[in-house]
């Protein structure tokens, strides 16, 4: 007889996904802010920050599918949708922080703007983390479920044809 062995990618566990979560987005992170800093020498920042965004949310997108939280493949369309709604979500929040830096402090010192920038970059990326893991990359009760064909059922005569037993049936005395 032969044995049927199934191969199903599981999605890790919360705290696995979440330190795989801040390795590649942290990563990721520390490549695209040198990225920018070098591509802002050819072009305008702002186009530079633009650019290497979208790339870079791309990429992390296809990271995440493949790597943080084993959906076992390539990010869809969706996903990627998904996925670059709650970057600009989190672009929003360290926006939004800063500005409300500049607005209460007159000249913040470099160490300061860095704090509230990481701060604020942190609180997005725990909300991007969940957004992420309970919306975009979650899986469905069915997913990954394996349909298993009926067990073999003995042969049937030929003309004889068989009627499914359901409900009280099966307790009435023959």
């Amino acid at each position: 007889m032969e044995t049927v062995r199934e191969e199903r990618q599981t999605a890790p566990g919360a705290f696995v996904a979440f330190a795989r979560f801040v390795l590649c987005g942290g990563g990721l992170g520390i490549v695209s802010s040198l990225a920018v800093a070098g591509l802002a020498a050819r072009v305008p920042w702002m186009l530079a920050n633009a650019v290497i965004t979208v790339v870079s949310t791309l990429l992390a997108t296809e990271l995440h599918a493949r790597f943080t939280f084993g959906a076992g493949g390539r990010a869809t369309w969706r996903q990627h949708v998904q996925s670059a709604g709650s970057a600009a979500a989190a672009y929003a929040v360290t926006s939004l922080a800063m500005l409300g830096l500049r607005a209460g402090v007159a000249e913040p010192g470099a160490m300061l703007e860095q704090t509230v920038y990481l701060s604020a970059s942190a609180l997005a990326g725990v909300g991007r983390f969940v957004v992420l893991r309970l919306l975009v990359f979650t899986r469905s009760r069915t997913d990954g479920a394996t349909v298993r064909p009926a067990p073999s059922a003995r042969p049937v005569p030929a003309g004889v044809t068989r009627t499914p037993v359901t409900g009280p049936a099966l307790c009435r005395a023959a």
